[in-house]
């Protein structure tokens, strides 16, 4: 940082510019999945699901980063909506499976447009996109390291 950008100015905090980042994508996202009935929470619990039915509520947080208060009334709003169905193992009642219904099914068609309207709302190409993809998959596996 030179010494004409101070340190402690917001404007030049990463940390910022990931929250606002971070919020501008949200909103961004809202009218596409307004359009399907679906929060951003539950658009990411859906994404996981229709890349792998039948996972547990333990799986689902560990793949979200998401602590099980904040999964659970997901879950319980997915499955008041029809798309999701929640079954006890019969050998161990504290583990919870999430499987999709049929309309849950189906709402993954309907679904396949949204990442590509956000990609275009973020990058002029795909070349750019697995570009910008693969520089933050790397920041983010230096965060956790």
């Amino acid at each position: 940082m030179s010494q004409d950008r101070p340190e402690l100015l917001l404007d030049n905090q990463l940390c910022f510019l990931f929250h606002r980042i971070t919020r501008d994508l949200t909103a961004a996202y809202r009218p596409l999945l307004t359009d399907l009935g679906l929060t951003y929470p539950q658009y990411l619990v859906m994404l996981v699901l229709w890349e792998q039915d039948g996972r547990t509520v333990g799986d689902l947080g560990r793949d979200l980063c998401l602590d099980s208060g904040t999964l659970s009334p997901l879950i319980r709003r997915l499955v008041s909506a029809g798309l999701v169905d929640k079954t006890r193992n019969p050998r161990d009642e504290r583990q919870v499976t999430v499987h999709l219904t049929p309309a849950g099914r189906e709402l993954r068609e309907r679904a396949r447009a949204v990442p590509e309207q956000v990609a275009a709302r973020l990058v002029d190409s795909p070349a750019e996109y697995f570009a910008l993809h693969d520089q933050l998959t790397r920041i983010a596996e230096r965060l956790e390291a």
